[in-house]
């Protein structure tokens, strides 16, 4: 089979490359509850040269494609609490102008893009590291979590015995932080949220991971939009390219599924610890002197 080449972002590949790696990175990812997203954005850089803000917008694309199973999941498992994925997006929503704002105008040359990938990286290699230690010391918790109560001032969970509850208005303002950053990333947000909902909130995940995927889901769209109409410094490309992304999409969704089904199989300290040494690697080629990525 001939390469083909995707002509928004003049990316030429084999027809199965994108959705090949965007299946195995998501059947991976998925197991400890995130996105592939984050991965695809250094696979572009390496694989395909396509940096530019375009790429940032075609991962939101495999977002869209790639999420709704995941949400149809917690949804079904009675598990995806809407008010709490509303206040995520309601802060998210202004927070992603902003986001695509930063990388049209402040990041977007190749070169302090890769500077920017390689703190996010770290960030959720350290977050993935930190997650294993806490885990070590908790016991896993079966109990089903309710919510009790919500208004435009606080919201109440309950898991078992133990009430959890955080300020609205605090929430909302990390939204936005969270929107702005995944948006000029081009992940959505999901991948910071939850730590800042365990670390800051306390919140159990069996609470946030399903508002948090719906959240990124939403939130995507509404970048995806910024991206495609807000005005952009004459040179810069911003709008997606449509059929990669469909294709990363594609093959996320795929990958995510059989990822939950095999989730169970595969020890999740391994997994994370996996995951982590492969980011912290990420970081050292993009800041590393003179190596292929940086």
């Amino acid at each position: 089979m001939n390469p083909v080449i995707f002509p928004v972002s003049g990316v030429e590949t084999w027809l199965w490359l994108p959705p090949l790696a965007a299946l195995v990175i998501a059947f991976f990812t998925s197991m400890v509850g995130i996105s592939g997203a984050f991965l695809l954005v250094p696979f572009q850089i390496s694989a395909f040269g396509f940096a530019s803000p375009a790429a940032s917008a075609t991962n939101l694309v495999f977002n869209l494609v790639a999420i709704p199973g995941g949400m149809y999941r917690y949804w079904r498992e009675n598990r995806l609490f809407f008010p709490l994925a509303l206040v995520i997006t309601v802060g998210g929503a202004p927070g992603t102008l902003v986001g695509a704002w930063l990388r049209t105008h402040w990041l977007a040359e190749r070169a302090s893009f890769e500077y920017f990938v390689a703190a996010v990286l770290l960030y959720l290699a350290w977050r993935m590291l930190a997650d294993l230690r806490r885990q070590a010391a908790m016991a896993p918790a079966h109990e089903p979590v309710r919510m009790l109560s919500w208004s435009g001032r606080e919201m109440r969970f309950a898991q078992g015995d133990r009430e959890y509850l955080f300020a609205v208005p605090s929430m909302l303002g990390f939204s936005f932080l969270v929107g702005a950053i995944g948006t000029a990333y081009g992940i959505g947000g999901g991948s910071f949220m939850v730590p800042l909902c365990l670390a800051f909130y306390g919140l159990p995940v069996h609470a946030i991971a399903g508002a948090t995927l719906t959240a990124t889901f939403l939130t995507s769209g509404i970048a995806l939009a910024a991206y495609t109409w807000l005005p952009v410094p004459e040179g810069v490309a911003a709008r997606p390219d449509w059929w990669l992304g469909l294709a990363f999409g594609l093959g996320g969704l795929v990958g995510a599924y059989l990822g939950a089904r095999f989730q169970r199989r595969v020890p999740q300290r391994w997994l994370r610890g996996f995951l982590a040494l492969l980011l912290l690697g990420l970081v050292l080629r993009y800041l590393w002197p003179g190596s292929p990525g940086g």
